[in-house]
């Protein structure tokens, strides 16, 4: 799998990995880090960890992984 595959898999409620970004398609991970979550309307949400972000410094690769989910959320 992608991380475009597990992104997408996500945003369809669906379980899947590629590296170090997984989801079980409630929650999405990049590493040990809660990038994004499912809401009880359904509705997708993706926190703003990105390396210009507010919740400090992150890895080069989670901020591709925030900007990716970004896309479907």
């Amino acid at each position: 799998m992608t991380n475009a595959q597990v992104v997408q898999a996500w945003a369809a409620g669906k379980a899947g990995k590629a590296g170090n970004l997984s989801t079980d398609g409630v929650s999405l991970w990049s590493y040990r880090l809660q990038i994004g979550d499912t809401m009880l309307s359904g509705m997708k949400v993706v926190y703003d960890y990105t390396s210009g972000g507010s919740h400090g410094w992150v890895s080069q690769t989670t901020s591709c992984h925030v900007g990716l989910a970004k896309r479907v959320a």
